[in-house]
C-alpha cells in the first residue's frame, strides 16, 4: 500500500470528481415528482440543486441521522407515508454508471492523482454503492486515491473550507488541482479555492482529452 501511495503521489496532476451528474447519472426531478405524487405539493421548493431545504443541508452534513431525516420527511408529508416509500422517493434521482466513465477513470489514473468529493448522504450513498456494483466487483473507492462525502466530514459544497480540506490533507498543488463538477455554484466555490475547475454538462460522458488539456 505504502508503494502504491508513494507513486501515486509522484503524479503531478490531481483531478477531484463530483459523483451526482459526473460519474453516475442523475434526475433531481424524478425525486421532486415522487415525492409529489405522495403528496407533497410543494416539494420542488422544499428541495433543489441550487438550493436546500435545512433539513437536506443538515442530512449532508452529518448533523442528523438517517432515522432522524426520514421522520422529518414524513412529518413533511403528514406523517401518514410508509418509511419505505420515502426512502423510494428519496433514491428515485439516482440513475446509473456508464461503463465508459469507469474506463476513463482506469485511463485517467494513469497520469493523474484521482479524488472524489460528493455533497451526498447515508441513503443516497447506499444507492450508489448498489449502482456501482452492476459495472465494477471492485467498490468504488478503489479506483480513487482518496474519496471524500459531505455527511461523513461535514462539510459541503461550495465552501471553500471543504476545498481547502481535501487540499491540505493530500499536499495537493492547487495550479496543478482540477476539479470537476456539473453545478456552477461549486465551481465557483473551487475557484475561490485556487483550484482549476471544469463545469461539466450534467450527465455528459467524460472526454479525457478536454480534461488533461485543462492542466495545458
Amino acid at each position: 500500500m505504502l508503494i502504491l501511495f508513494y507513486f501515486s503521489k509522484m503524479k503531478d496532476k490531481s483531478i477531484i470528481f463530483d459523483l451526482g451528474g459526473v460519474l453516475i447519472d442523475i434526475n433531481y426531478d424524478l425525486t421532486i415528482n415522487a415525492f409529489e405524487k405522495l403528496g407533497v405539493q410543494d416539494f420542488k421548493n422544499l428541495y433543489s440543486q441550487a438550493s436546500q431545504n435545512g433539513i437536506f443541508d443538515a442530512y449532508e452534513t452529518g448533523q442528523i441521522s438517517t432515522q432522524r431525516f426520514i421522520n422529518e420527511v414524513l412529518n413533511l408529508m403528514g406523517g401518514t407515508c410508509n418509511p419505505n416509500y420515502a426512502v423510494k422517493a428519496w433514491n428515485a434521482m439516482i440513475l446509473d454508471f456508464k461503463i465508459e466513465k469507469l474506463e476513463n477513470l482506469i485511463e485517467l489514473r494513469k497520469s493523474a492523482n484521482l479524488y472524489l468529493l460528493s455533497n451526498t448522504n447515508a441513503i443516497h450513498l447506499e444507492k450508489v454503492k448498489i449502482e456501482w456494483t452492476k459495472i465494477s466487483p471492485r467498490p468504488l473507492e478503489a479506483f480513487f486515491d482518496r474519496t471524500y462525502y459531505s455527511h461523513l466530514i461535514g462539510l459541503r459544497k461550495p465552501s471553500i473550507e471543504i476545498f481547502n480540506h481535501v487540499c491540505i490533507e493530500n499536499d495537493l498543488n492547487r495550479e496543478k488541482t482540477l476539479f470537476i463538477d456539473d453545478s456552477i455554484q461549486h465551481i465557483e466555490g473551487a475557484k475561490l479555492a485556487g483550484i482549476k475547475t471544469l463545469l461539466h454538462p450534467q450527465n455528459n460522458p467524460l472526454d479525457r482529452e478536454i480534461i488533461l488539456a485543462q492542466f495545458n
